[in-house]
């Protein structure tokens, strides 16, 4: 009988050896590019971009300009390429960079802690008018952002900015881009502590400075010694917060690790207290950190706030002082919890010095050229020359006499920019939108407009404090997550069963007065039609279920389902 055959042994798998390159932290030795972002990064700062554009781009067109620079380095300069117009919302995640572009710019204006001058503003204004199209919207950083702008005119316009003190520098990029500040910094009655003395420092250290130009992704900064938390400190990179300490007096707390997007966190706090003195040189130790131990390989994983989400505050606070301070911080308390839910410096206030400021709501941050150099000459008019911008996209004249304060309200109405809006006009936000903005899926800004007109024509006696922020994609400039109604643009199904322009809703979020995010209830979207209609209903249960007192997001966190679709 003749054996059975044997199979033959299977063979055994060879395990693939890969090098683990970690998260391309250069910190721990991983240098190499891992990203086509980190790969141009490292082939030339993108500071360099300038003189491409002074020398080449500027003199030969938009067709000239190398595609690493268009759609990177010359981020590092405020610019970015807007949308071509006619690109519907559902074509946004299926085109290629080249189809979306148009061959005009978006260029912000960096405004750091919001501070203007009437001559600088005015400036501002002539720009749009002769450059933009009479473009110049207000952002929710202290901004001014232009759109159609061209390549060969991006020289000349920065010629103009630079002659009265103003940049586009870093205003965009991997980069420490603006840091927003008190609107009403030295001149509140109630301040804490004038933050503009470590503001100005922290610029003149960081700014067009190789040493931070190539983080792993964008960098946001805050800083104010305001009681009232207006500059939104939990959702930024790094924040310095004026607080009291018991033995040392005013100074400022310290926070890190916040930011919003498709992955949304809240800052947490390092316990430390630092005097104004010594706020530059932290604030340099976090972004130094940032730099050599942020994350590199995933962009999806690349901001500040990852790398603090995995360490936690207390190691964050050790590596701070050890590796880049070499001391220790003090121990110092938490800021108080603001007693008033605005935070806008809305309507007339009276200043340290006596005399008062004026805040006025323009519609969604939405201004143009003509409107700003008209709102330079009432400043000049009615008080010293000074303005600021705020980061709820408003506005704010100081130094104010008290004879002049009536008139300047009146100069302002006649402008439409009320200084006693209604809490709709006064609450609503929204992102650039489908008009310009090459992530966006629907509009924006003309949909906050309107949803504005309906609600104050349908609840007129609506003055409870609330807020509406609308965004055009899932990236959160707008703050979806942390307003009372955030509306997330994406495209739904209508009751006919077509595709159309929507949002999906989040409740009940915010920051300040026990912050938190917004919840979503399940299968809960509005169409753009829709959309005054769903808030006017949510709104009218609001009123008729709340509890004395009651802000909306606590009721939104505990009313049912039901009360909000």
């Amino acid at each position: 009988m003749a054996a059975t055959p044997q199979k033959p042994a299977a063979a055994t798998p060879r395990r693939k050896v890969s090098r683990h390159r970690g998260e391309g932290q250069w910190a721990a030795g991983h240098h190499t590019p891992l990203n086509g972002n980190e790969q141009f990064k490292k082939d030339d700062d993108g500071l360099n971009v300038r003189t491409r554009i002074e020398t080449i781009y500027s003199k030969r067109g938009f067709d000239s300009i190398d595609p690493n620079d268009l759609r990177g380095r010359m981020r590092w300069w405020g610019l970015y390429t807007q949308r071509r117009p006619g690109i519907d919302g559902g074509k946004t995640a299926v085109l290629e960079p080249e189809e979306l572009d148009d061959e005009y710019f978006m260029l912000r204006v960096r405004i750091d802690g919001g501070a203007l001058t009437t001559r600088q503003l005015r400036v501002i204004g002539e720009i749009s008018q002769e450059f933009a199209r009479g473009t110049a919207d207000i952002t929710d950083r202290q901004n001014v952002q232009y759109h159609w702008i061209r390549i060969e005119d991006v020289p000349e316009i920065w010629n103009r900015l630079e002659g009265v003190g103003l940049s586009t520098v870093t205003a965009c990029g991997d980069t420490p881009r603006v840091m927003i500040g008190s609107p009403v910094a030295g001149i509140a009655e109630d301040e804490i502590i004038d933050g503009t003395p470590a503001l100005e420092e922290m610029k003149r250290r960081v700014l067009n400075n190789k040493a931070y130009s190539n983080l792993p992704r964008k960098f946001k900064t805050a800083i104010s010694g305001s009681p009232v938390l207006d500059v939104v400190h939990e959702i930024n990179d790094v924040a310095f917060v004026g607080v009291v300490h018991p033995e040392h007096g005013p100074g400022f707390d310290v926070w890190v690790g916040g930011g919003l997007s498709t992955n949304p966190k809240l800052g947490v706090r390092l316990g430390a207290w630092v005097p104004g003195d010594e706020v530059p040189d932290v604030y340099e130790g976090v972004i130094s950190i940032f730099r050599d131990y942020g994350y590199r390989r995933l962009r999806t994983r690349a901001r500040l706030k990852f790398l603090v989400a995995d360490w936690g505050a207390e190691k964050f606070r050790q590596v701070l002082e050890d590796e880049y301070l070499g001391r220790k911080l003090v121990d110092g308390p938490a800021p108080e919890q603001p007693v008033q839910q605005w935070r806008d410096h809305i309507g007339v206030h009276r200043q340290k010095d006596g005399r008062f400021y004026v805040g006025f709501a323009p519609r969604v941050g939405r201004v143009d050229g003509a409107t700003l150099t008209k709102i330079a000459d009432l400043a000049e008019a009615h008080g010293s020359g000074r303005v600021r911008t705020t980061v709820e996209q408003k506005m704010i004249v100081l130094d104010v006499e008290e004879d002049k304060v009536e008139s300047l309200v009146e100069g302002l109405e006649a402008l439409d920019l009320t200084a006693r809006p209604s809490s709709f006009r006064r609450g609503t936000m929204a992102c650039t939108g489908i008009e310009f903005c090459k992530l966006a899926i629907v509009e924006t800004k003309q949909r906050g407009s309107q949803l504005i007109d309906e609600l104050e024509r349908r609840l007129p006696d609506f003055e409870e404090p609330i807020t509406i922020n609308l965004n055009g994609c899932p990236n959160a400039c707008a703050r979806i997550q942390v307003a009372d109604i955030g509306l997330k643009g994406q495209l739904v199904v209508n009751d006919k069963g077509e595709q159309v322009e929507g949002y999906q809703v989040h409740l009940g979020g915010a920051l300040g007065l026990e912050a938190g995010f917004g919840r979503k209830v399940r299968g809960l979207k509005v169409t753009s039609e829709e959309l005054p209609d769903y808030v006017e209903r949510v709104l009218k249960r609001f009123q008729a279920e709340r509890e004395d007192g009651e802000r909306f997001a606590t009721w939104a966190a505990r009313a049912s389902e039901e009360a909000l679709s």
